[in-house]
């Protein structure tokens, strides 16, 4: 089986790798960049595993000028640039010893014990710069299958990064097929090992879930994970009840997944603080939560488009009833209209406090006409 495409083919990749072979050593491009070729899914992220140390990489990206950083060396990671775009190269590994968060790890020399290491079985597939597929561990048929199954013992892999509970789930999510169900001997060991994400800090738990509520429908993963008991161990007070209907209402008005909009839906005591969100998306989930009782083109009028349509679907979900094509229309109509009065309309008549109130009053009775009222009207 070989692997072709603009990304592996890009001069670029095709030089980096040149550089490691000329300097006596294996350039094998492995993860995200195979396992996505080979379902034709989008390749973004190309990282590059080889048998040269670090200091090695380092030598060979001096000797050839080209820019080079140490981003990891305690894990055998150094960055490359060529054409402009950084690549990460990662000497082949094994692990020492794990605590469930952190791996010490010691360099190896076999791509057998680097695939050994890793969390699934489709992503411990490699590519040579040709495009030939190499799979140590017996992964194609997994990937083929679009089946999320651990390498080697599941139990031992978890305890090694409690974090691989929910790249389980996530993985399943964005490459699974959820009409065969998760994998048994996966699901069970994420379920009696649920505690030990405990250990994890709220921003890794945070980055995980939100990669997987982006996915195009989470629903039958989230569901899932509400029957082992692990969503409310991230997500205390968490609830499926509106998520299943909200991803219809998404589909229905042509709307992008988005996390956010998720995360919403599902509720739970504070997601901002146990996923650490950022300033700006905390605000944006309060208001989502909240929601704003008004009319589609008074919605798309004071929130912009995205917003209105993100309420409007968090609406829909909550009462149980479909939603309206005409919501499109109506919040697409709000979005472009604007007020035609002015501060200085209304002055010297209205000055300090009273200004405001009566512009926010012509307002108010401007969005209840439909905005057909014109400026005249409002005026008179």
């Amino acid at each position: 089986m070989k692997l072709s495409g603009a990304w592996i083919e890009d001069p670029a990749v095709q030089d980096i790798c040149r550089m490691l072979e000329e300097g006596g050593h294996r350039a094998l491009l492995v993860g995200g960049c195979v396992r996505n070729a080979l379902m034709g899914e989008p390749v973004s992220d190309i990282d590059i595993a080889t048998d040269a140390r670090p200091d090695r990489v380092l030598a060979l990206a001096k000797q050839g000028e080209r820019k080079a950083v140490a981003t990891g060396l305690e894990h055998g990671t150094v960055t490359v640039v060529e054409g402009g775009c950084g690549f990460e190269i990662t000497t082949f590994r094994k692990d020492v010893e794990t605590d469930g968060r952190h791996a010490v790890v010691a360099f190896a020399d076999d791509v057998e014990s680097d695939a050994s290491r890793r969390d699934f079985t489709m992503n411990a597939l490699y590519s040579t710069p040709d495009g030939t597929v190499i799979d140590p561990l017996g992964g194609l048929p997994d990937l083929t299958a679009r089946r999320i199954r651990f390498i080697g013992d599941a139990t031992q892999r978890i305890r090694e990064d409690y974090l691989r509970i929910l790249r389980f789930f996530r993985f399943h999510a964005w490459y699974g097929r959820s009409e065969e169900g998760l994998d048994e001997d996966g699901l069970s060991a994420c379920a009696a090992l649920a505690d030990g994400l405990k250990a994890l800090s709220h921003e890794r738990i945070g980055t995980e879930m939100l990669k997987l509520l982006a996915a195009t429908n989470p629903a039958p993963v989230l569901a899932s994970m509400e029957q082992a008991g692990i969503l409310r161990r991230v997500l205390p007070g968490g609830e499926m009840v509106m998520l299943a209907p909200l991803v219809h209402c998404e589909i229905a008005l042509g709307l992008d997944p988005d996390p956010l909009r998720r995360l919403a839906a599902l509720g739970g005591e504070m997601p901002e603080q146990a996923f650490r969100l950022s300033r700006k998306d905390a605000r944006k989930l309060a208001f989502l939560r909240e929601g704003e009782p008004t009319e589609p083109a008074a919605l798309g009028y004071r929130n912009g488009e995205q917003t209105a349509l993100d309420l409007l679907c968090l609406r829909a979900a909550a009462a149980g009833t479909e939603p309206q094509k005409s919501w499109r229309a109506e919040v697409a109509k709000g979005a472009a209209a604007k007020f035609p009065v002015e501060a200085k309309d209304l002055m010297p008549a209205y000055q300090g406090p009273a200004l405001g109130e009566r512009l926010r009053a012509l307002e108010d009775e401007w969005i209840a006409s439909d905005f057909k009222l014109s400026h005249a009207d409002l005026l008179e």
